[in-house]
């Protein structure tokens, strides 16, 4: 109603409580998706790791050009068990931090997926400043965003690794988090296999083409 009003004089004001509002409106989110997944209140079902982590590559690509990053992924096709949304959260979060906390112009990240014997394996590097390994692990702590690592516009509500964490272990998987020796993240989530015969899928043979075709319109909210 102000920011409509002809005669306000409180712009800069207005402005700023939308921007605390949207902040807080992200943040009550994050925070239910946090809890959601820490209850592991959600169904599982059998879904392709890598068809999530297609999506939110396809998703994030016009975040990638903005920030003069890009993107290569390939991969096996990774049968789990689990929340398809939660776990397309998990792809997109990943990647979004991969993109934001790069390089200031022509910075790559990396997405893949694996399967291994029991396990499917998602892993999103990226370029960047050399990190303090201390700091690396701590960047998944809620609320930890890590300074060093911050730049001016999506920095988000400090949630992401956070809730990349809940989501991994409640879906009774593994978070590695390992600084790269020229800079940059390396991020590795490890989750239990699904059987294949029970999903229709055969043995994973790998994909030689990148997965995207083009960004989509829509995509999960990057928290």
């Amino acid at each position: 109603m102000a920011r409509n009003d002809p005669n306000r004089v409180a712009g800069d004001l207005v402005d700023r409580l939308r921007a605390v509002n949207s902040r807080a409106i992200d943040l009550t989110e994050a925070l239910h998706l946090l809890s959601r997944a820490d209850q592991r209140s959600f169904m599982r079902d059998y879904v392709d790791l890598s068809l999530l982590a297609e999506e939110a590559t396809e998703t994030l690509l016009p975040l990638a050009e903005k920030h003069g990053a890009i993107i290569e992924a390939c991969g096996d096709t990774a049968p789990t068990l689990g929340s398809e949304a939660l776990l397309l959260q998990l792809a997109t979060n990943l990647v979004h931090n991969a993109i934001v906390h790069n390089l200031p112009d022509k910075g790559t990240v990396w997405v893949t997926t694996r399967v291994h014997p029991g396990t499917v394996v998602l892993t999103v590097e990226n370029t960047g400043e050399t990190l303090d390994p201390l700091l690396v692990s701590t960047l998944s702590a809620p609320f930890r965003r890590g300074t060093e690592r911050i730049r001016t516009d999506h920095a988000g509500a400090g949630l992401g690794l956070a809730i990349v964490k809940s989501i991994t272990d409640a879906h009774d998987g593994n978070l590695t988090l390992t600084p790269r020796p020229t800079g940059g993240l390396c991020v590795t989530v490890q989750l239990p296999a699904a059987a294949a015969k029970l999903v229709g899928l055969t043995t994973p043979q790998g994909r030689a083409s990148p997965w995207w075709h083009g960004p989509r319109a829509l995509g999960p909210k990057v928290l």
